[in-house]
């Protein structure tokens, strides 16, 4: 396995003929998509388009009906064997879901572990981190974030701003390769948004892959490499943000930014 990731930049996300379906709903229609790594790609597109729902594909938080998910040439949630995928059990989903970092847009922090605490979780269950080290590595993530003065806060303790950046902080414990962000600022007010997207530019120069679904128009011409649209479970256009932004080649991806630009 390390020849293989070794041959080829980490974190490169392929996804190829994806489809999801909930009932009779078909919310992913056929997704193809080549997500560079060390790139910053954004999704975007009006509500109910699937953004979030090919989001939590890449990990496996939500299982796909058909086609291929693959991470550096690997499989998150399955094996492949001929031609038939397997599903792994979740002890091994787990251990494959670790290189692939998950901000949510409610914190989904541990309201009874503080904030240190809360980022020393997965690496000391993981075994990344002994206890020694954990103070430490976590209070080096908080400043990262700029929350070096809250390791020992709770979240009640945070504004919605300040947990957000504790979960960015949670995600980058276990070093993934890629991180994936669902509309990180939509639960926060108005005022608190500039600071976690601040926290987001500053990780697009780490390297990371960093897949954001994000309504936030700005943020995305002046971070984004790429810049994909989805509209009713299908993917309208891609590529970079100038193109995207100030010449649509598709009508629908037009009509919509003529209605948010």
């Amino acid at each position: 396995m390390a020849e293989a990731t070794a041959a080829r930049p980490a974190g490169h996300i392929r996804i190829q003929g994806v489809g999801k379906r909930y009932g009779q709903h078909e919310v992913l229609k056929g997704i193809d998509l080549d997500i560079e790594p060390g790139k910053v790609t954004v999704i975007l597109g009006p509500s109910g388009s699937g953004k979030s729902t090919l989001l939590r594909t890449i990990n496996h938080l939500e299982k796909i009906d058909h086609g291929l998910i693959t991470i550096d040439g690997e499989y998150v949630g399955y094996r492949r064997k001929g031609e038939l995928l397997y599903e792994l059990k979740e002890r091994e989903v787990l251990k494959r879901r670790a290189e692939v970092g998950f901000v949510f847009q409610n914190f989904n922090l541990f309201p009874h572990l503080t904030a240190a605490q809360n980022i020393a979780e997965a690496p000391l269950a993981h075994k990344r981190w002994s206890k020694p080290q954990a103070a430490g590595r976590a209070l080096e993530l908080l400043a990262r974030v700029g929350l070096a003065d809250k390791a020992d806060a709770y979240p009640r303790e945070l504004s919605g701003g300040q947990q957000q950046r504790v979960a960015i902080a949670r995600a980058l414990a276990l070093e993934p390769k890629v991180l994936l962000f669902d509309e990180p600022t939509s639960a926060l007010d108005p005022e608190l948004v500039g600071e976690v997207l601040d926290v987001i530019k500053g990780l697009a120069r780490l390297g990371v892959t960093l897949v954001v679904v994000t309504h936030e128009i700005g943020f995305a011409r002046e971070v984004a490499d790429h810049v994909v649209f989805l509209c009713e479970g299908r993917l309208v256009e891609q590529g970079p943000p100038q193109q995207i932004f100030n010449h649509p080649r598709h009508p629908r991806t037009a009509a919509f930014f003529g209605k948010v630009l």
